[in-house]
């Protein structure tokens, strides 16, 4: 069955070092083997890369401190899947090491199937969930909203928070 629409997401954070700083080595050590992980995950559709295999070369933001995931996904049942029940949950666990808290980090909306979000969507996306909370174009796991033809989703809780 071909889906009208595909979830996109974005997660930024704000890095403690410079990317290439030697306390934030182990998470760059660690980008290949979860960005596989995702890739072979079922539901997965696309992933923004930069230069190299991950996006860490991109900046998206004036602050050159924050890094930025952003991925398409088939459906909101397959993202959490693997965002909180696969090997992922190893590296989330440990973002405090590497990141700032943030209280906005993540947003997810639905797109055309076959449409790539820009960087610039995904600011845009952020901003209207910090203005307005979640929406129909802007949501989180624990407020999900269905997609625009109205096919019905359930909340994924954070269960790493």
């Amino acid at each position: 069955m071909s889906r009208a629409y595909e979830l996109a997401q974005v997660n930024i954070g704000r890095l403690k070092a410079p990317i290439d700083h030697p306390s934030i080595k182990d998470f760059v050590d660690n980008l290949d083997a979860v960005n596989a992980l995702a890739e072979g995950s079922p539901g997965f559709v696309w992933r923004l890369t930069g230069e190299g295999n991950n996006a860490t070369d991109l900046a998206p933001f004036e602050d050159p401190l924050i890094a930025i995931n952003m991925s398409v996904w088939t459906d909101i049942p397959s993202l959490g899947a693997f965002v909180y029940r696969s090997d992922h949950v190893r590296i989330m666990r440990r973002r405090r090491e590497w990141f700032e808290h943030m209280d906005l980090y993540m947003v997810l909306w639905w797109i055309p199937a076959g449409h790539r979000p820009t960087i610039e969507e995904a600011k845009a996306r952020l901003a209207l969930l910090e203005a307005q909370g979640p929406t129909p174009a802007a949501f989180t796991f624990k407020v999900p909203f269905p997609t625009p033809d109205l096919t019905p989703v359930e909340p994924v809780l954070d269960e790493c928070a």
